[in-house]
């Protein structure tokens, strides 16, 4: 898989916004980790560390009335972005042509507001 996205710079982009959802009133889980070398099926790490060549960064941010935003970042340069902001408005966001850390973070932003609603984007 190319590396268009550096996966540590991404994981700042989260670290980051996380402050700001919290104080916005959203449960923020752990950052989750994919090494790329490791035997399938590859589990998800929670320690950077443990890690030798990511893939993939992820996490799960859940709001009010059961909404949750599952967001997995991969280094090719798309996400895979799983929503559900009520009963009957839930799906897949899409999210491919990722270029940067920065791009991913405009894009995590639009996200959060989409599911979330206007809530503070985490900046």
């Amino acid at each position: 898989m190319d590396r268009v996205v550096d996966l540590d710079e991404a994981a700042v982009v989260l670290a980051e916004r996380t402050m700001g959802w919290t104080s916005a009133g959203l449960e923020v889980g752990r950052v989750t980790w994919r090494d790329a070398e490791a035997v399938w099926p590859q589990p998800l790490e929670n320690d950077r560390a443990r890690v030798h060549d990511p893939d993939s960064v992820g996490m799960v941010i859940s709001g009010p009335a059961e909404a949750v935003l599952s967001v997995v970042l991969f280094r090719g340069g798309w996400a895979d972005v799983d929503f559900i902001a009520d009963l009957d408005d839930a799906g897949c966001l899409p999210a491919s042509g990722i270029t940067s850390a920065s791009d991913f973070g405009t894009r995590l932003d639009q996200w959060v507001t989409r599911v979330f609603g206007s809530r503070d984007s985490g900046r």
